[in-house]
């Protein structure tokens, strides 16, 4: 069933993992999907599998110009604002604050909190006049519970759950929905080089995390509640 069929929709994080998964899974419902991400290459390469009702927008989303030019280009393919906000794109990077390096620890708060806040800087307004939308923003385990080595991690995506709780806030009566979509650790290419195998690793065997699917079809669940329910937080972890 097109279940989205007519909605408009952007995707951060697109080119690879959950956000590729989640485009794939809106595509299949109908919607016409911006996917955004830094690698052209990966973008076009994902736009020329899902179909023609896909467009590739380069960005950064850490980079308020680089989000804006991707906005302009959305609102030029799209007519407006899209209908669907997807913030999944994210960095994680592991090690003891000590020895953390500050670029590292940057760039994780930056795609993590940052970009999703320039995203909505650029289309919010709109679909709050326009009283109809959806924000989906991915969290994670670790916005709830701490883990060692996390400082960075944890600090994003804390923060990540405190914007959408205010922005649930804001919208509550507006026609504007707000969901947080908070999976336990996914089999996804951002745990190469982290050890999950070791006994002390503190973290899954990737063969035991869930995998992107799953995540987007919560997406996919809360966005087609009837109008008149929001799914204010989903929280998923492997059965």
């Amino acid at each position: 069933m097109q279940l989205l069929a007519g909605r408009t929709a952007i995707v951060t994080g697109a080119s690879q993992g959950i956000g590729a998964e989640i485009a794939r899974q809106l595509t299949g419902a109908g919607a016409r999907v911006a996917l955004a991400a830094r690698r052209r290459a990966e973008l076009d390469r994902m736009a020329a599998k899902l179909g023609g009702s896909t467009i590739a927008l380069e960005c950064d989303v850490t980079d308020r110009a680089s989000v804006a030019a991707a906005a302009a280009s959305l609102r030029e393919a799209f007519g407006g604002a899209p209908d669907i906000i997807v913030n999944n794109a994210g960095v994680f990077r592991v090690a003891p604050l000590e020895l953390m390096r500050p670029e590292n620890f940057i760039a994780t708060v930056s795609t993590g909190l940052i970009g999703p806040f320039l995203l909505l800087h650029e289309f919010l307004a709109e679909m709050h006049r326009r009283g109809s939308g959806h924000v989906v923003t991915i969290g994670s385990a670790g916005d709830r519970k701490i883990f060692a080595e996390n400082g960075a991690y944890s600090a994003a995506k804390f923060g990540l759950r405190a914007m959408h709780e205010v922005l649930r806030t804001e919208l509550r009566g507006s026609g504007v929905r707000a969901s947080l979509i908070s999976p336990s650790s996914v089999d996804t290419a951002l745990w190469e080089g982290v050890d999950t195998e070791s006994e002390n690793s503190g973290y899954p065997p990737r063969r035991e995390m869930l995998n992107p699917g799953d995540v987007a079809r919560a997406v996919l669940f809360a966005l087609t509640q009837p109008e008149a329910v929001n799914v204010d937080e989903l929280r998923i972890s492997r059965a």
